[in-house]
């Protein structure tokens, strides 16, 4: 098998170093124990050597050096998914690897899956009708661009938090990294942290060409230790749903579950609607219904809504 061409040229090599990084961090995660290789006591670093892995993928350990410098443009499917599997990634890790690559294809340097586009009403009449469960549609760079008055009575500190800015959208990561007040609205800080940047990280995957996500990278990594170091860690996450716990100023700890679902707007564009729920008959659903009854039903959808001390 020949090695994996290299094209040096184009803004499709943008992402080579994402490439690298993700493979290279993968590697150095898996002890050879995993993949029944003797572990040996002359290992210099963590993980497996590439040898090893190019063995357990079935190319050279040439092809595979150059494949872990980022040169992934027009390799084969089949291929990555031996690799894949040589690397025992998860199912959000092999969509990533796939995505890196489709991105770097030339084919995709122009293409963008999701785009900034406006709400259609029907969309927001319909996070609106949803009442008695906080609901609202974010974009792959995590900025809430459609929500419904609980939802924004429930994260009235980051509606309300100056990471808003003057854009006057509310977006997860800002608020995570650049606001100390997260850290005490959020009772699992350190989880929701790794799960937003994990998100953030897959979304630059799939959209290697967005400006608007390098700039927000870019200002996070600058501004931001804790984001530095978990951006380094490369790891991924395509669909983040789970407990969501919250201390809210006003009610006290609210927790609930969320889902997230995929919702396609015009122009290609394709957003997740987030809905969260709380356990019927829980002190969490009566500290919703709180928050539900202080919210006023003419307000705005764009302004944040606090409840009254």
């Amino acid at each position: 098998m020949n090695p994996p061409s290299g094209n040096h040229t184009g803004s499709h090599t943008d992402n080579r170093s994402d490439i690298r990084g993700f493979l290279v961090s993968r590697r150095a995660k898996l002890v050879p124990e995993r993949v029944g290789l003797p572990t040996g006591r002359r290992r210099r670093v963590p993980g497996l050597r590439r040898e090893e892995v190019a063995a357990l993928a079935g190319v050279s350990t040439e092809w595979y050096t150059r494949l872990e410098k980022g040169h992934i443009s027009g390799v084969s499917e089949d291929v990555l998914e031996a690799v894949a599997r040589a690397l025992l990634l998860d199912e959000d890790e092999r969509t990533y690897l796939l995505e890196l690559a489709r991105a770097a294809r030339p084919a995709r340097r122009r293409s963008h899956r999701r785009k900034d586009v406006e709400i259609p009403p029907p969309v927001q009449w319909m996070v609106d009708s949803m009442t008695m469960a906080p609901a609202f549609v974010r974009t792959g760079r995590l900025d809430i661009v459609a929500s419904n008055a609980l939802c924004r009575a429930l994260y009235s500190p980051m509606f309300d938090s100056d990471t808003t800015g003057d854009r006057g959208c509310a977006n997860f990561p800002r608020y995570f990294f650049l606001d100390p007040g997260s850290r005490d609205f959020f009772a699992d800080w350190e989880e929701g942290a790794r799960a937003t940047v994990a998100v953030l990280r897959a979304e630059a995957g799939r959209e290697p060409h967005d400006r608007a996500l390098r700039d927000l990278v870019g200002e996070l990594s600058s501004l931001s230790p804790d984001f530095r170091t978990l951006w380094a860690s490369h790891d991924v996450r395509i669909r983040h749903e789970g407990v969501k716990r919250l201390n809210h100023p006003e009610v006290g700890r609210v927790e609930m579950t969320f889902r997230s679902l995929d919702l396609p707007l015009p122009q290609r564009a394709v957003h997740d609607l987030i809905v969260y729920t709380a356990e019927p008959g829980t002190v969490s659903e009566d500290r919703l219904r709180v928050l539900a009854s202080w919210t006023a039903p003419g307000t705005s959808p764009a302004k944040p809504i606090r409840p009254p001390r």
